[in-house]
């Protein structure tokens, strides 16, 4: 008999085809369910398998409504902050991710979002949907130039270097802040700072690429924000919980940021909506990952996981 799992997310074609080859496959294409639905399909199903992303919260509570039979939860995200993962090892449930599959085309969305929000794209967009019909005078609607300007990285994992690749393409200088230094290779002429704040004044950028968790909840506040040099970009594809959005919102109202580019907020999907409103911020509805080709990646990673752990061989990328 196939091994018994639930995807407890809408997949791309191909996933979704493999996932019902391989096993007696609990699908989602046509909803998107919450935990406590997720949690009744994995009873229902009785499965040994469960594949989800972040949007499904499965806290030590959650944990310990699964039922004996679940022996992995293979998320297919990078991040696995949505998971309780100390309450799944005291249940014997391994727990794996996909670490390096959004790598690359989270950090081509981060610079997309810094390009934009430093060339002003939410307004230029608005001003070509409205018909245009008026030259813009030399002084209107300047931008703030990317290249020779110095780009902060709060968190140079995989995700972080990448960005600061995309970023020397564009002659930028790379600061950054890690909970410990790389090695000179990975460094690549970046300059670290032991203190995130002391690095946050040489900040012309900064964008946000650390993981979520209680050591970087609203790292970025009123504080923080303010030592950021004015008419600064702030750029975020990490997680909503970094920042403290009032504070971000106070800051870019105010003019001290000249714009943000955001993909991840405090509340998703029912973002804070006074974000919409203003002109000098670019959106995107968490879609750092949202290619055919990194989808694909990372069902396929999660596919991988669940398969070797349930015919009894180890985890090909567990969260320790």
């Amino acid at each position: 008999m196939k091994p018994r799992i639930v995807v407890a997310r809408s997949m791309p074609d191909a996933v979704a085809q493999r996932a019902s080859q391989e096993f007696d496959a609990l699908l989602a294409q046509d909803c998107v369910p919450d935990t406590e639905e997720v949690l009744a399909r994995v009873t229902r199903h009785q499965a040994q398998g469960l594949m989800i992303g972040a949007t499904v919260k499965l806290d030590a509570q959650a944990i310990g409504r699964l039922p004996d039979s679940l022996k992995i939860i293979a998320t297919l995200s990078a991040g696995f902050d949505h998971i309780d993962v100390v309450a799944a090892k005291a249940r014997g449930i391994v727990v794996t991710n996909a670490p390096e599959c959004p790598t690359e085309c989270t950090a081509d969305l981060t610079m997309m979002l810094l390009l934009c929000a430093a060339r002003r794209a939410s307004e230029f967009l608005a001003l070509m949907h409205d018909g245009w019909r008026r030259r813009l005078g030399l002084g209107e609607m300047l931008g703030v130039q990317v290249s020779g300007k110095t780009l902060g990285i709060f968190g140079m994992g995989r995700i972080g270097r990448e960005v600061a690749q995309r970023a020397r393409g564009f002659g930028m200088r790379i600061v950054y802040h890690n909970r410990t230094r790389l090695p000179e290779a990975l460094e690549q002429g970046a300059t670290y700072f032991a203190d995130f704040r002391e690095m946050l004044p040489h900040c012309q950028f900064l964008s946000l690429n650390a993981p979520g968790g209680a050591d970087t909840r609203n790292i970025i506040n009123r504080e923080t924000l303010a030592l950021l040099p004015p008419g600064a970009v702030f750029v975020n594809t990490a997680r909503g919980q970094l920042v403290d959005e009032d504070a971000l919102l106070e800051a870019l109202q105010s003019g001290h940021l000249a714009g943000a580019g955001l993909d991840v907020f405090q509340s998703e999907p029912d973002f804070d909506l006074r974000f919409a409103e203003l002109p000098n911020v670019f959106l995107t509805p968490h879609a750092a990952s949202a290619t055919k080709e990194t989808r694909n990646k990372m069902g396929y990673c999660a596919l991988d996981n669940l398969a070797a752990v349930l015919a009894g061989e180890a985890a090909l990328t567990p969260v320790e």
